[in-house]
């Protein structure tokens, strides 16, 4: 197994905190819930799982050469604000195409928040009117010619970074990390619950979990929780860049079908939007424990997770470790979901 052999240039304080969600806990009746934060993960622009991603694509970013970062994502990306701020803290140029991913109607939508923090970086962020898909976007290729056609060095960072041949080394690390401050806690996690869209987090978390599991015995559900509402291709993603990464890693062994689990219910009908679920979730981890979540996608994994404990298909004697990935910074642009007099849903 040879993952501690990729570069990997820092970009988080170290490792991101766990702490215990007692309240949670208690309220639910059922198994222990804990949270890992990568929401507090880094000093860069609020951090978020994405920052993880792009420690192990810096290496080969400044390997090649290039002077402009050119991502893609919605307008209110977690992802390209994460993107702009590495580029930002490299000292590079970057430019960003922002589709129309969410039918949100709000006319501070792409002004706000992500958005917002992008383009106080220094950010070149274009809105497009293209709608949500998780594949390569004609866009973001469009955006890579016009940087050349201008004589920059572009390099070019997909969607969530998921597929990159890189992708999904960040979280296959964070299992190790895991397992490290398990040893602090006295803790061992069986269950893992993660939002999923584009794949790579959930997938790097698999081939991490696997290459564990190979190493110490210990086996973990690794449960991802859509937000896609495209379940099929995020399925189909998920496996694929898990599988990559394992055989990037030299894990040693084909993934099990049992390891890649991604389970919908929570996500809606359309990707971004809330339904009463993600507000019901949001509202719990808010009034019990402060911890704040947004409503695209860790409002959505997290109602996931506690309809999983409230039946018991995660067992009441179960550790549950919940991956808040971040995303707060959208919540200004979904502001009058706490409005009491408007009709949000």
């Amino acid at each position: 197994m040879r993952l501690h052999e990729f570069p990997r240039y820092p970009l988080t304080f170290g490792p991101s905190p766990i702490h215990h969600l007692k309240r949670v806990s208690g309220h639910l009746g059922g198994a222990q819930v804990w949270a890992k934060r990568e929401d507090v993960n880094s000093g860069l622009a609020y951090g978020g799982n994405k920052i993880r991603k792009l420690e192990y694509l810096v290496p080969d970013i400044l390997e090649s050469g290039a002077d402009v970062l050119v991502s893609i994502g919605g307008y209110q990306s977690n992802h390209t604000r994460q993107v702009a701020a590495v580029a930002a803290h490299l000292g590079l140029q970057c430019r960003l195409v922002q589709e129309t991913w969410v039918p949100w109607e709000d006319p501070t939508n792409s002004q706000v928040g992500n958005i917002l923090l992008s383009r106080m970086m220094g950010a070149d962020s274009r809105l497009d009117d293209a709608g949500f898909d998780i594949g390569i976007r004609d866009s973001w290729k469009q955006a890579l010619e016009e940087v050349e056609a201008s004589g920059g060095r572009p390099y070019a960072i997909p969607a969530g970074a998921s597929e990159h041949r890189l992708g999904g080394l960040g979280f296959a690390n964070w299992a190790f990390e895991v397992a490290e401050q398990e040893k602090a806690l006295g803790v061992v996690f069986d269950t893992i619950v993660v939002c999923t869209v584009t794949g790579s987090t959930h997938a790097g978390m698999i081939a991490g979990f696997a290459a564990l599991e190979d190493l110490t015995g210990i086996t973990r559900r690794v449960i991802g929780i859509d937000a896609s509402a495209t379940i099929q291709k995020t399925r189909d993603q998920v496996g694929r860049i898990a599988r990559h990464t394992a055989e990037l890693i030299e894990l040693g062994r084909e993934l099990r079908d049992d390891e890649i689990e991604v389970l919908d219910g929570w996500a809606g009908e359309l990707y971004g939007l809330p339904v009463d679920s993600t507000m019901e979730a949001m509202s719990l981890a808010a009034r019990l424990e402060a911890m704040i979540t947004d409503p695209v996608y860790e409002g959505k994994s997290f109602a996931g997770l506690i309809d999983l404990v409230r039946t018991g298909e995660i067992s009441a004697d179960s550790n549950v470790l919940y991956a808040h990935l971040g995303g707060q910074p959208a919540l200004n642009a979904y502001h009058r979901l706490w409005d009491p007099d408007a009709s949000p849903l």
